[in-house]
């Protein structure tokens, strides 16, 4: 069973990173219960691209950028990759951020010197520790989600307006509803993850011994094995973030804070509501999640920008093989890191990280489908052979985040 988990767990997880937790963290406090519909609607559509983007990595043996350049122009992969490195540097500052203000407030000391510290210890251990250890080590890291189910446990919710809120949509068309609705959206379906899920079933599929023997075609049986592994990350992801919202809408809103700015003001909000116990597992998870997250990110961008300048990259590769690969892991965490540093106001961070994400995920969702749908170019590339409903499912992802990043622009909005 362990080793049906696989990187569509890791995934899963690395969705809910701290700029995660403090999206929807803000969602419950502000909005209550309002917005937990969306985690149930946005499933399908999750499990759909990151399927394509495994099945694109496990087929091909290559990750999501070298994919993209073979099938189409190259200046749409140039874009592609400059979005997605953009979106991730920010991302993991927002990370790194909120892992140092978690520690500072259980322990104090310096916000900044924490988050150096962190992503130094990524850095460190994405170097130092072969793929197929390091994979191992990042599924058991995934079971610090459940503090998040736990803690929701520890204070009292009233469960029967929680699941009417859950079926029964009350969305009102407000600047403010529509902001956190295209951040939602923008935290759960992130570009780098179909990235990183690319590049580690490609990591994979090299690894595996029965893939030397497969057909040329995706076969039923690793399709359900990928399948299966992915459904798993994203329910969990969404289980997640949905305790998340329920246990801030129970505790902060129920008590009229509705202004969240980071994760970390999350969990300090909880101390003086839900007490000491809530308070520490919410903010151990902030740091246990960074921790998860944060090579996810700087890894994927690696990945893309590897394959799109052909250097030589694998995490499974020691470092004396690949120094360009984790020169380009090491640059991107720590240039994160230094960004904790400047004087950006948290909240607009966290907001433009979420923004920045769904408006990349468009063209980027547009692009890999495009890669899946289109006939190989040689005898030696091969095609995705993926199932129809998962190709509509994909598209429908695309025109899901079309719709929600377009309707910023609308008068009055």
């Amino acid at each position: 069973m362990w080793n049906v988990f696989g990187p569509g767990l890791v995934t899963g997880a690395a969705d809910d990173d701290p700029s995660g937790i403090a999206t929807y963290s803000q969602a419950g406090a502000q909005f209550g219960y309002t917005f937990t519909w969306t985690l149930f609607l946005t499933l399908p559509f999750m499990v759909a691209v990151q399927t394509v983007s495994a099945c694109i990595g496990w087929s091909t043996k290559s990750g999501l950028a070298a994919n993209i350049g073979k099938q189409l122009p190259r200046p749409i992969l140039m874009m592609v990759v400059a979005l997605l490195v953009i979106a991730n540097t920010v991302n993991i500052a927002a990370d790194l951020a909120a892992m140092g203000e978690a520690l500072t407030l259980v322990i104090g000391g310096y916000t900044f010197l924490y988050a150096f510290l962190f992503g130094l210890l990524c850095v460190v251990a994405e170097v130092l520790i072969p793929y197929h250890r390091y994979a191992g080590y990042l599924k058991i890291t995934t079971f610090v989600l459940f503090i998040y189910v736990a803690t929701a446990f520890t204070i009292k919710v009233p469960w029967a307006e929680v699941i009417r809120s859950a079926f029964i949509p009350d969305f009102s068309f407000s600047r403010d509803a529509f902001l956190m609705l295209v951040a939602v959206f923008g935290t759960t379906i992130s570009p780098y993850l179909f990235f990183w899920q690319a590049g580690q079933e490609a990591e994979e599929s090299r690894l595996s011994y029965r893939h030397k023997h497969r057909r040329k075609k995706l076969s039923g049986s690793e399709l359900r094995h990928i399948s299966i592994d992915t459904w798993i990350g994203m329910i969990v992801s969404n289980v997640v973030a949905f305790f998340i919202m329920v246990t801030t809408a129970a505790t902060l809103h129920s008590a009229g804070v509705t202004n969240i700015q980071t994760a970390a003001q999350a969990a300090e909000a909880l101390r003086p509501l839900a007490g000491e116990l809530t308070f520490l597992l919410f903010g151990a998870g902030i740091i246990g999640t960074g921790m998860l997250a944060v090579p996810v990110l700087a890894g994927s961008a690696a990945y893309a920008v590897a394959e799109t300048f052909g250097i030589r990259g694998s995490l499974e590769l020691p470092v004396s093989r690949a120094i360009g690969f984790y020169a380009l892991i090491g640059t991107a965490t720590l240039a994160g890191a230094i960004l904790t540093a400047t004087r950006i106001d948290p909240i607009a961070m966290l907001f433009w990280a979420a923004v920045i994400n769904g408006v990349t995920a468009v063209p980027i969702i547009v692009a890999m489908m495009l890669v899946a749908g289109k006939r190989p170019k040689g005898r030696k590339t091969e095609r995705v052979a993926l199932p129809r409903w998962l190709r509509w499912l994909g598209w429908a992802t695309a025109a899901l985040m079309a719709l929600a990043t377009a309707g910023l622009a609308l008068p009055g909005f």
